[in-house]
């Protein structure tokens, strides 16, 4: 039938026909019928429905609906469509399926059948999707795929917000990117700017690397990201934790601001601090705020401390360097000065400006100090103090101090423990003699151009002269208490670190018992918002990586 033959059909029917519906405005709260090849009026098999076919077109406070076949109730304002069935909401939205129904007076839309939603920048295919047009929100429970230029997202279930072009997945969605998969329970997803928020546990998983998170934001066409809540980023060979995670993966840099914690599981170490940056294409990392490098050596962990930290070169080179108030802690020794320089491709540390030592109760200082380790056994082999070496132990028995002194001191490892000393060069010392029963015999004072110590843990064990130039064994009562002190005698038994929290300053302790505060009180609050980071936001502003504040 023709439209004409269509119109001159309708004539009978004054109260429904097509020509009294064309006289409604658009706009009404009533569905237009714009067009039909055919339509038809059966009360005994669909009553109070016009029966529409052929090029079927509708029309409803801006949307329009074609299809090939369709119901319109009047009375109730409702329409059912099928075959090839497209809804276009203006210039945002578009949809076609197999099978549509539409509500009019409440403006809700039910589609099933090749469901393929549209907007300008994604498209979605399910099978059965609900649309409200009051709130401008779509949503579907059967599995679905959404393709948004690179990325393909795939859900059991989920919720399209039309005006902030959101999508919003709360059950088993995945995205899908040539550069990672991201997996989530939760999942708000931005079509326009790519935007991803994360929320409960999240995983991405690229190439050469593992993201862990359980509160995110992600941008998937700049690759930058902000993580929260038990977040990590895992490499092939080190794990970088901390409360705030900055990521770009283009540079493959990563900043992480409180409690920060970056596991080397290759060289068994671990790195510690408040703000840490790692460039992982440079092998490198800065660290400050609490900073402190923990590495593994026979059993027994070192800990390395500076306001700043940077640590440099791949496995089997890594470089360490503390400095500003560096210190360092082991169960049998420690040691500050001004700077650390610790290479493992030599195995030599360098303890550089002021340097302190102690190994058990001897207090050693001296100009520059090197730690030399065993390259094959990561074992302390020997230990080198140049200039001014000064090396001094309190006598256990009374109330004096044993002393030597020289140009330089040469030491040597057993165990991990100093054995045996050489004090080369202008040699001094004052030591207390004893005899089986731990009676004083005298204090021995002297010069030499060389003396050798042989250590057994906290005490000396023996003592040996070369070439004595001046010196004598005084009675106790023979020698003033001026006359047992070498000059340059300095005992500095308040600054000795005697546990790994001792190579912390107290100005540090005091940030970190604040962070650990605010942390406790952050988690204290139940649905916190996402706060994204200020150099996430500000990326398109500036291409500089963030730099720790002073």
């Amino acid at each position: 039938m023709n439209r004409l033959l269509f119109f001159l059909f309708f004539l009978s029917f004054p109260l429904i026909g097509l020509a009294q519906v064309k006289t409604q405005k658009q706009g009404s709260s009533k569905i237009i019928v714009e067009n039909a090849d055919f339509g038809d009026i059966n009360q005994t098999e669909i009553p109070d429905a016009m029966l529409l076919s052929g090029n079927v077109r509708v029309r409803h406070e801006g949307i329009v609906v074609t299809c090939n076949k369709a119901y319109y109730f009047q009375k109730e304002n409702y329409l059912k469509a099928f075959g090839d069935v497209h809804m276009v909401q203006g210039d945002t939205l578009y949809l076609d399926a197999k099978y549509a129904e539409y509500n009019g007076n409440v403006k809700q839309a039910f589609a099933t059948g090749n469901v393929n939603l549209r907007s300008p920048d994604m498209t979605l295919v399910t099978d059965t999707i609900n649309f409200d047009r009051n709130i401008q929100q779509a949503w579907y429970n059967t599995y679905g795929t959404i393709t948004n230029k690179d990325n393909v997202l795939k859900s059991k279930s989920g919720r399209y917000y039309v005006k902030e072009r959101k999508y919003q997945f709360l059950t088993a969605v995945t995205l899908t990117n040539p550069k990672y998969v991201m997996k989530s329970n939760h999942l708000d997803y931005y079509t326009g700017p790519g935007h991803a928020y994360l929320f409960g546990p999240s995983t991405i998983t690229g190439k050469n690397n593992y993201i862990y998170t359980e509160k995110g934001f992600y941008d998937t066409k700049k690759n930058r990201a902000h993580f929260l809540r038990h977040s990590y980023i895992k490499y092939n060979d080190r794990r970088i934790e901390a409360d705030s995670l900055y990521y770009d993966r283009v540079k493959e840099f990563a900043s992480g601001t409180n409690n920060v914690k970056i596991t080397d599981t290759i060289n068994k170490g671990i790195v510690k601090g408040h703000y840490a940056e790692v460039y992982k294409n440079k092998d490198s990392m800065y660290v400050t705020k609490r900073a402190v490098a923990v590495s593994l050596v026979e059993k027994d962990s070192v800990y390395i401390h500076g306001k700043i930290l940077m640590i440099t070169g791949k496995e089997g080179q890594r470089v360490v360097r503390a400095f500003n108030n560096a210190r360092f802690y082991k169960s049998d020794m420690s040691g500050k000065c001004d700077s650390i320089h610790s290479e493992q491709a030599v195995g030599l540390t360098k303890l550089i400006g002021k340097p302190i030592m102690w190994n058990f109760d001897n207090q050693m200082t001296g100009d520059v100090m090197h730690l030399v380790s065993n390259k094959e056994t990561e074992k302390l082999d020997s230990l080198k103090v140049l200039n001014n070496a000064f090396l001094v132990s309190k006598d256990t028995l009374g109330t004096g101090y044993n002393q030597v002194k020289g140009q330089n001191l040469y030491g040597k490892f057993r165990d991990n423990k100093l054995y045996d000393v050489d004090i080369v060069k202008n040699t001094e010392v004052v030591y207390y003699m004893y005899n089986d029963t731990n009676e004083l015999i005298g204090i021995n004072k002297n010069v030499s151009s060389k003396i050798n110590l042989t250590l057994d843990g906290n005490a000396i064990d023996t003592i040996t002269f070369f070439k004595t130039v001046d010196g004598d064994i005084y009675p106790d009562k023979d020698l003033p208490e001026n006359a047992r002190k070498l000059r340059g005698f300095v005992w500095r038994p308040d600054e000795r670190i005697k546990s790994k929290d001792d190579i912390f300053p107290p100005e540090e302790n005091e940030l970190d018992a604040k962070i650990q505060a605010d942390k406790k009180a952050e988690m204290a609050k139940e649905d916190t918002p996402m706060e994204v980071r200020k150099e996430t936001l500000d990326y398109d502003k500036t291409d500089v990586n963030p730099k720790p504040s002073n």
